[in-house]
């Protein structure tokens, strides 16, 4: 049983104590286990003992397990009860709670129907939804009923306590005692369409459909009591015993599971294979499993002298050959096992083997050369030596042409041929890299290949040729040589390997880190796969990916311990990893000599079924029950999961991704959970795969959807909220300011206001009365004079001039001295100017309007004059300028403003204009200027042939002299107009 890997669990790994009475597996992948402590659901990591929450049922000492089609687990109970467990609820399906008492055996039969025995009531079959009666317990002896099966063809069997089997065909019942090792029967295991194997205190018997047989059946099955059975996907029968542990029966006979005191091998109460191939052994001190490996290893165990350095080699005769590293020469073949002895071969070390049909040649430590020639069990040899024309009696390396020549590789001596009985060498001297040879290859092209420390060294047609680092070489010492289907030449090397393309020796790209350690072996499976052996690693590579540098999942295979290999170390030796004609691949490692057929490795392994196992919220676990609600705010969010696969689980890799969160798939990792920290509010969906141990992924993944609910402040009524407060705290900085900057305004202005007073009373008062007090004089002395005097027109005209400039006085003093009422005349002011203007032809004068819109307001007096002022400077501009059919001035009182518009249908002003002013005017640049100063906006808007606009507005609370609080939202616009 060297092929199966054996593992333990018990209480140390998590195990429930009490022995296991019942195992099996439901469509989801986990295992389940019936155990004295109750129900046991195992992951391949984890433990887990699972109750009725609802406390509706009493889980405990679990008799009995079988899952049904549609993924239910039935469970028999010690007080005999049957209950179902169904999407994570123990329930009874059918309200009649007789069919689920006094339940003495149950096992899932064909087509998942699940068979029972109820004591005193008889056989029961539960199938779409209801039980069926099969047979009456009338036609039993009174004798309880210890097992139950249903074998492919129909027939139902009970096997009881004390009165032995007993069939059910087409509702007859008929007693089967001859040729029953035992009236006791423990257990069935039905065995095609008509055949079942039989259990009992007395050993097992086989039912071939007719009568028990004991063909195929050693004498060894009546010495035992025989407590389980199961048939495996080989068509192994195993069988647990109370006292000889687990027994394996095939076409080979008996085999035992060999391990521990005999006398303290638990008795194997239950048995069960999973879908992926996995024998699960149940007894009082936990479960184990066996395992089918990759890899069978002969070693020590298995009483061979394999303790690594070996050599391996298999012959015309299918035995093969290894030699143990203390020396000798052994060979296996089957079963049978042999070692040669003659001419002091098991004195002696071989470092290497090579060979044709009938014989072998070996390299020898101190023997030489040595030909091996076989003849059935016969062996007869003969040795070459330095006296026989060998360049060195330590051979480290053989290899035998393809026309017959034996080379030899030496230890320090270089090489030599044996050709037609002749020896001829070549060292250094003749260009061979070194003289240490480690191993050799000869191409079709009769080119011969010498891996050396010193390089790789080729010769053809008597010409040498070295291969160093500049060569392409990752290390100029060489290990090993191969060439592959395709003719690629390859290298392994102390740093890795490399390949001879087109171009000469190159490195393969983007290759994993035990690829660049020391290659000490390889060789190409029928698959076109490479095998190879380096200082740490056991590995298979996809050659083709290899050679194009395009190596991905699933195209570099490690094996390990978990894959029954007892050591991972290769070998430096020639023909460290062979293929034999059956297509096999040995491996020479440093505990073992293991082999593996890689067919099997082709066949499909059952996907990894993965699942989301719980979501933990901090420290809180998020129930899986209806809509996953998980509150806001900070918080470590672990999502656990696991990818059912019990052969190896810690091979299985996953990938996941949060939807709503991660842009891609994270993975792959080995990492079964996965951990997100202050999520933000919204619903998401986290998804996961699996591959399995062999690096397939899953088609299917999991996925669970879950909500992360806000926090009141990041909920949309709170944000609308918060909007609502920034505005009104923005509008209420907006109006502080704006009163602030009106009140600065206001000061501004009636200083501005208070220094027009002052200038104004001096001019009055000193500059304007100066000037009447003159104009008087000068007035009676013009009266003075005689009418004929010449000088009277000379004052006459100054006395005309000083009147001209008192009144200009007079008018700047009222300038400056603005009354009360004057905005209420603004608009009769815009009116006076079309007075000014004289038209310069009949029928030449502009239509001229001003409008008044909305309840009338007393303005400001400074602000009112420079409002004027900018006004009259657009009027004047479209009656001097814009040729226009039509002039209209509106004036606007709004609530939160005032504006002016003056507007004609007019020519228009040039772009260039608008945008640059006319040098020498300054009407435009000095409207801009008066509005800035008075914070007002000023826009002008004009087309060619399509008029002017010029619009003037200012705030209102710059605009009016005086406001009530309250009143823009209070009063309404009047909507009254007036027209002048």
């Amino acid at each position: 049983m060297s092929q199966y890997v054996h593992d333990r669990w018990g209480a140390e790994q998590g195990f429930p104590s009490g022995p296991v009475y019942a195992i099996t597996q439901t469509p989801d992948g986990y295992l389940w286990i019936g155990t004295e402590a109750g129900l046991v659901r195992f992951d391949g990591w984890n433990f887990q003992l699972i109750k009725d929450e609802s406390g509706a049922y009493t889980i405990a000492s679990v008799l009995g397990l079988a899952a049904d089609d549609a993924g239910c687990l039935w469970i028999r109970l010690q007080d005999l009860t049957l209950v179902r467990y169904c999407n994570g609820v123990f329930e009874r399906p059918t309200t009649e709670p007789e069919h689920y008492t006094r339940i003495e055996a149950m096992r899932q039969a064909r087509a998942g129907e699940l068979l029972v025995w109820k004591m005193e009531d008889g056989a029961f079959g539960f199938h779409g939804g209801d039980f069926q009666r099969l047979a009456s317990a009338a036609d039993l002896p009174r004798s309880p009923v210890l097992a139950v099966a249903r074998t492919s063809g129909g027939d139902a069997w009970m096997g009881t306590r004390d009165a032995g089997l007993f069939r059910i065909r087409a509702g007859k019942t008929l007693a089967i005692r001859d040729g029953l090792p035992d009236l006791k029967v423990n257990c069935l295991l039905p065995d095609g369409d008509r055949g079942l194997w039989v259990g009992t205190d007395g050993g097992i018997a086989h039912w071939n459909g007719s009568e028990f047989t004991a063909v195929g059946i050693p004498s060894a099955a009546r010495r035992f009591q025989a407590l389980a059975l199961v048939q495996d996907g080989d068509g192994n029968v195993w069988i647990g015993t109370d006292a000889h542990g687990l027994l394996r029966l095939n076409s080979r006979g008996f085999a035992a599971l060999q391990e521990g005191d005999a006398l303290l091998r638990p008795a194997v109460t239950a048995l069960f294979e999973d879908r992926e191939g996995n024998l699960w052994i149940g007894h009082a001190g936990g479960i184990e499993r066996l395992r089918d490996s990759a890899f069978v290893t002969y070693s020590s165990p298995e009483g061979l002298p394999t303790d690594g350095r070996n050599p391996v080699f298999v012959d015309s005769e299918n035995r093969t050959w290894f030699p143990p590293a203390a020396g000798g020469l052994w060979w296996i073949k089957d079963e049978k096992r042999g070692r040669v002895t003659i001419d002091g071969l098991d004195r002696d070390v071989v470092y290497s083997i090579a060979g044709k049909p009938g014989e072998l040649w070996l390299g020898r430590q101190h023997g030489g050369l040595t030909q091996l020639r076989f003849n059935g069990p016969s062996f007869t040899a003969r040795s070459f030596t330095q006296s026989d024309g060998l360049t060195q009696n330590s051979v480290y390396s053989v290899y035998v042409a393809h026309d017959g020549a034996v080379w030899a590789g030496t230890l320090s001596g270089g090489v030599s041929v044996l050709r037609d009985g002749e020896f001829k060498s070549y060292t250094i001297e003749d260009g061979l890299a070194s003289n240490t040879v480690a191993s050799m290859l000869e191409t079709p092209d009769g080119t011969m290949w010498f891996a050396t420390p010193g390089g790789l060294s080729a010769l053809t047609g008597g010409h040498w040729r070295s291969f160093s680092v500049k060569d392409g070489l990752p290390s100029e010492n060489v290990n090993c040589l191969l060439q592959d289907s395709t003719g690629v030449l390859w290298a392994g090397t102390a740093s890795g390997l490399a390949f001879r393309g087109a171009q000469g020796f190159q490195l393969p790209a983007g290759v994993p880190p035990p690829l660049h350690e020391p290659v000490l072996g390889f060789v190409e499976d029928r698959y076109g796969w490479l095998w190879m052996t380096t200082s740490n690693h056991v590995l298979r590579v996809n050659r083709d990916r290899l050679v194009r540098g395009a190596l991905a999942d699933g195209d570099v295979r490690e094996y390990s311990l978990a894959d029954g290999l007892r050591g991972m170390e290769g070998v430096k030796r020639h023909r460290s990893v062979i293929a034999d004609p059956a297509g096999r691949v040995w491996i020479s490692l440093n505990r073992g000599l293991s082999v593996v057929d890689p067919a099997r490795l082709t066949r499909n392994s059952a996907p990894a079924i993965v699942h989301v196992q719980a979501i933990r919220d901090d420290d809180r676990v998020v129930p899986f029950t209806g809509r996953v609600r998980i509150p806001g705010g900070h918080h470590r969010l672990n999502l656990t999961f696991v990818g059912l696969s019990l052969s190896v689980p810690d091979r299985v890799r996953f990938r996941y991704m949060l939807e709503g969160f991660d842009r891609a798939w994270i993975g792959p990792t080995a990492a079964r959970e996965a951990v997100y920290t202050n999520l933000p509010p919204g619903t998401y969906r986290f998804r996961v795969m699996a591959s399995n141990p062999d690096g397939e992924w899953s088609p299917a993944n999991a996925a669970a959807v879950f909500e992360v609910t806000p926090r009141f402040w990041q909920t949309g009524w709170f944000f609308l909220a918060s909007l609502v407060v920034f505005l009104l705290a923005l509008m209420g900085f907006y109006q502080l300011h704006l009163r602030q900057l009106t009140r600065s305004l206001n000061q501004r202005f009636e200083e501005r206001l208070a220094e027009r007073a002052r200038i104004a009373q001096e001019l009055h008062d000193t500059l304007l009365q100066g000037f009447i007090s003159a104009s008087m004089q000068v007035h009676v002395a013009t009266d003075g004079l005689p009418a004929d005097s010449r000088e009277k027109p000379i004052l006459t005209r100054a006395l005309q001039l000083m009147r001209q400039v008192i009144e200009e006085g007079r008018n700047s003093v009222r300038g400056l001295r603005s009354s009360p009422s004057a905005s209420l005349e603004l608009e009769q002011a815009f009116a006076r100017i079309q007075q000014e203007f004289i038209p310069r032809e009949p029928g030449g004068q502009p239509e001229f309007r001003v409008v008044v819109d909305g309840e009338r307001k007393q303005l400001h007096p400074l602000l009112r004059d420079e409002m004027y002022r900018i006004g009259r400077e657009a009027v004047i501009n479209a009656f001097r300028h814009a040729r226009a059919k039509k002039i209209v001035v509106e004036l606007k009182y709004a609530p939160k403003e005032f504006r002016i518009l003056v507007w004609d249908d007019g020519r228009g002003i040039d772009p260039e204009i608008l945008k640059s002013g006319r040098e020498g005017h300054w009407g435009l640049p000095g409207m801009q200027e008066r509005a800035n100063q008075i914070h007002a906006r000023l826009h002008v808007r004009s087309r060619a042939a399509a008029g002017t606009e010029v619009e003037l507005s200012v705030p209102g609370d710059l605009a009016f002299q005086s406001q009530s609080k309250g009143a823009g939202w209070l009063r309404r616009n009047s909507g009254k107009k007036g027209v002048i």
